[in-house]
């Protein structure tokens, strides 16, 4: 069965993919789809049977590579770790795909669409069973090549084209990070293999290291190079510049990159290599600061953007930035218990925001709609539990949605820690709540509420998504609902040693998980707080006095644009890589190679030889008292050197 999980959605990208055209669009989607439905049931069996119970396993499939000392299998590993992203990266794709049979109806290339879906959740897939560093590399590549077929699979379009290159160049440098640290990770270990390079980590712990004049730690420098590569995965400051641009592909896209693959990937793996970073202290300290400092950046650009998916997409940043800072203060159950969350609610969101792109004829500026409430009131009431989950909305002691409990635990958690970098992640993890549920429902009263300002056109033709689409909306919203409160027990909660194993290391000294249940009274509720106080300054400012957030953005001019402008980061990158990039590039191609390759290839030396060749054939005129002068002229030559050379 762990096989099949994982296999079926290629099967499924290899119908689709190789049919493409001749297979048809209804059997491609439908094939596609149902094998995820096959895979994402198999899935929650597992789930259930390993971490309530069960045995961890791992199925070799074949052997990889083997040269020398370097061996890596293809193998199957199936722990409480890799269950759980199964069944989140197996649930969300399929509602994803179940979605696009609907909201890709009017498309021309269904079938290379889910193609694209299948291989991309095969990749995921292929990483989170991965039991050594090459294979998770392999599918770790795997999702970037897909993201970059996905993002720019309108290709027509110019912006989407630029997006898919952008996401694909800023993971290289993330991804070149991550290659370094698995070079490093061998030449220390002399193995790849995820048991052997565990079980010799404390043999490692104080060792140095000789590179040019410095000494670095073994460990601090092959966590932080690992980490590094979760960073352009997840989109950590600075390698997050890609992922609002991947807004340009189908909002399904934007759901399934966002909510269950490709941005997860870098928390998968910073807490799949727990017992490597719980004894690199500087590398928890790096991982803590860079999260808590995404989870704040990437709130305040929520706060001024318009299109519908991009404030969505910030908010993705920004909770990636809350797992982050999770993993970095030693909660590793915290981190995976919003990430396990999130996808559902964060998914129901992305999807729901399609449902309005479909309803408002493919319009995303939110200062284009409003007034649609009563026209799509599905949509609406599912984007309500979405905005509820994510802004961590409940009633202590009773009942929350499914963010209540998981970011929660995670605040807790950085308080826990009784560090200066825990109270720096606490802090700005307080000040980012207020911003998420501020933007949350600036979103929702923007888009629904109101006076129409669409055109009267676009109004007529506002309708709910067919049933194709609802469902999974439906499906995911009951994620969002019973997620947090039915799992919060065994992921975070008193039963989380049995659910976790020894999927999760935790060092002997890291008392972080249990102090978080106990923190002072408002520590735990303070988040609850910062969500109202920003529900309550959205509705001030986009439902009472609507004329005062063009008044604050007027008051504070340079630093509304300044965030508008997303903290001017691809202007500079643009000033200090891009554009010396260019220059150089201009310099090698104009001085290099047309100056010096061309002038001595095809301008120098084979112009000459093609000179001499037409000179020479000007002498070949086709008339024969031209050939019999010529000989003359010869034999005269002959005869006059004979002459001079041998007279006497």
């Amino acid at each position: 069965m762990d096989a099949w999980i994982v296999l079926l959605p290629l099967v499924g990208a290899l119908i689709a993919g190789l049919g493409n055209r001749r297979l048809g669009d209804k059997p491609a989607m439908y094939i596609t789809t149902g094998l995820l439905l096959a895979s994402a049931v198999m899935s929650w069996i597992v789930f259930f049977d390993v971490n309530f119970g069960g045995t961890p396993r791992t199925t070799v499939l074949f052997s990889w590579f083997s040269t020398g000392d370097f061996k890596a299998d293809w193998a199957i590993r199936v722990d409480q770790l890799s269950a759980v992203m199964l069944v989140v990266v197996t649930t969300v794709s399929s509602m994803v795909h179940v979605y696009s049979i609907g909201y890709m109806g009017h498309d021309h290339s269904k079938p290379r669409f889910f193609a694209y879906l299948s291989l991309f959740t095969f990749a995921m897939l292929m990483l989170v069973t991965a039991d050594n560093f090459v294979q998770m590399f392999f599918g770790w590549e795997g999702v970037g090549l897909c993201s970059y077929l996905l993002i720019g699979f309108w290709f027509h379009k110019p912006s989407a084209n630029a997006a898919a290159i952008k996401a694909f160049v800023v993971n290289r440098v993330g991804d070149f990070g991550f290659a370094l640290g698995i070079f490093g990770v061998f030449m220390i270990f002399n193995s790849v293999q995820f048991e052997t390079v565990f079980a010799a980590v404390p043999d490692q712990v104080g060792k140095t290291f000789h590179f040019l004049s410095w000494t670095p730690d073994v460990m601090t420098t092959l966590c932080i190079l690992l980490f590094i590569g979760a960073m352009g995965k997840s989109a950590q400051v600075p390698l997050h510049t890609w992922l609002p641009d991947a807004m340009e592909g189908p909002t399904p896209v934007s759901a399934l990159i966002h909510a269950a693959t490709m941005v997860t990937a870098g928390v998968f793996m910073v807490c799949r290599l727990s017992p490597m970073f719980e004894f690199a202290p500087d590398a928890k300290l790096v991982v803590t600061v860079i999260g808590a400092s995404t989870a704040f950046f990437a709130a305040t650009i929520g706060l001024t953007q318009f299109d519908i998916k991009r404030v969505i997409a910030y908010s993705t940043c920004s909770q990636l930035g809350y797992m982050f800072f999770a993993a970095g203060v030693g909660a590793y159950g915290a981190a995976m218990f919003h990430l396990f969350t999130h996808a559902f609610f964060k998914a129901l969101l992305f999807l729901c925001s399609g449902s309005v792109i479909h309803a408002m004829s493919d319009e995303q500026d939110m200062r284009k709609m409003g007034g649609i409430y009563k026209l799509i009131p599905w949509t609406y009431a599912l984007m309500w539990i979405g905005s509820l989950a994510l802004a961590g909305i409940g009633i202590p002691g009773v009942y929350g949605f499914a963010g209540f409990y998981s970011k929660d635990s995670i605040l807790e958690s950085a308080f826990a820690a009784h560090s200066g970098v825990g109270m720096y992640a606490y802090w700005l993890g307080i000040l980012a709540a207020v911003m998420t549920a501020f933007y949350s429902w600036r979103l929702l009263f923007l888009t629904f509420h109101g006076k129409p300002r669409a055109d009267h056109h676009t109004m007529e033709h506002v309708h709910e998504s067919p049933w194709v689409m609802l469902v999974p909306l439906i499906v995911l919203a009951v994620g969002a609902v019973v997620a947090g409160i039915a799992f919060a027990p065994y992921f975070v909660g008193e039963h989380m040693e049995a659910f976790w194993g020894e999927a999760l290391f935790f060092a002997p000294d890291n008392h972080v998980p249990h102090e978080a249940h106990e923190v002072p009274t408002w520590v735990a509720l303070l988040p609850l707080l910062a969500g109202l106080v920003g529900i309550g300054f959205s509705f001030i400012a986009y439902m009472k006095r609507t004329d005062l957030p063009a008044k604050i953005a007027a008051a504070f001019g340079p630093i509304y644009t300044f965030v508008y402008r997303k903290w001017l980061f691809d202007e500079l990158f643009d000033a200090t890589l891009v554009n010396p990039a260019k220059a150089l590039g201009r310099v090698l191609w104009k001085g290099g190679d047309g100056k010096i390759i061309d002038g001595l290839g095809p301008d120098g030396i084979s112009q000459v030889t093609v000179d001499l060749a037409r000179r020479a054939s000007k002498l070949q005129t086709g008339y024969v008292y031209h050939y019999a002068f010529a000989m003359m002229i010869g034999v005269v030559a002959l005869v006059s050197w004979y002459l001079v050379a041998f007279r006497g």
